[in-house]
């Protein structure tokens, strides 16, 4: 049976511990505002960039395709999954979950997979299930612009093209709202055209062509792809920690008050034996 010292010890130290979950929980959430509203912003652009560039790949085009190797569909022999994640952990289930669908993605596979990480959890992640890790990157911050992950789109884009890989795939964390996020895996490249009917096919005339508009728009929209990919893992990080570190603040709360309670009873019994020593004591002088 532990002490009242020992229990009072404990409380101090529980205590100390709310306050550094607190002040983690503070932070994040003001870090959660930034990176939500960056994700909100962005996603309008995202989406319409990507559905411009179906399209567009789904035009007549004025010379062949092939000319553009972001679009060449190849034979898969091999694929590369591009997984986004954070720098540290303290953030609930959020990389037990990236985890888990990146292993199960790759298990299913029947080609080789290689992996690109971006955060230093991804590739603790890929070193431990011994993967063909190619790169990493780390230390982007919280609030990374797209000229800082210029480097990752365009080892991406230079890969494909010189047929190192044939399918590109990206992992990353989509933020749903404060209390949910979801993994995904997304196919980068190569970029499948959208299915336009007659009407649509014959809606647009792009100068100086459609080649020509689609090779100058497929480098900005993978960077973009990449670009919103992270910032959606940042704001997915903060709300998760946030809620993460306001759970831990609660029971640790929850768990000094118990232990006071202990203590309380441990203070009452010690000072009932006490007196019954007194009284029995005095008992026996009397006697």
């Amino acid at each position: 049976m532990p002490s009242v010292r020992d229990i009072r010890r404990r409380i101090r130290s529980v205590d100390n511990t709310a306050k550094v979950t607190n002040a983690m929980s503070l932070v994040a959430a003001s870090k959660m505002r930034r990176a939500q509203n960056a994700v909100l912003e962005g996603r309008p652009y995202s989406v319409k960039i990507q559905s411009l560039i179906a399209n567009l790949a789904a035009q007549p085009m004025d010379d062949e395709a092939g000319a553009q190797p972001l679009l060449a569909v190849r034979t898969v022999q091999n694929a590369t999954v591009l997984m986004i994640s954070p720098d540290r952990g303290l953030c609930g289930g959020l990389n037990a979950n990236l985890y888990r669908a990146v292993g199960n993605f790759i298990l299913v596979r029947d080609v080789p997979v290689q992996a690109v990480t971006v955060g230093r959890k991804g590739r603790d992640f890929m070193a431990r299930t011994n993967q063909d890790l190619k790169a990493t990157f780390t230390d982007l911050g919280e609030t990374p612009l797209l000229v800082d992950t210029h480097a990752i789109s365009h080892m991406i884009i230079d890969s494909y093209c010189e047929g190192q890989t044939d399918e590109v795939y990206l992992a990353f964390t989509k933020y749903v709202s404060t209390m949910a996020q979801e993994p995904v895996i997304e196919k980068l490249l190569p970029i499948e055209p959208a299915k336009l009917t007659s009407a649509e096919s014959v809606g647009y005339i792009y100068e100086p062509g459609n080649l020509a508009v689609l090779q100058s728009l497929l480098p900005r929209y993978i960077e973009m792809q990449v670009y919103h990919a992270i910032i959606e893992s940042i704001a997915s990080e903060q709300s998760a920690r946030m809620v993460a570190m306001r759970a831990a603040t609660e029971n640790a709360t929850e768990l000094s008050g118990d232990l006071t309670l202990v203590m309380n009873k441990l203070r009452q019994e010690s000072i009932t034996n006490e007196l019954l020593d007194l009284i029995g004591g005095a008992m026996a002088l009397e006697g």
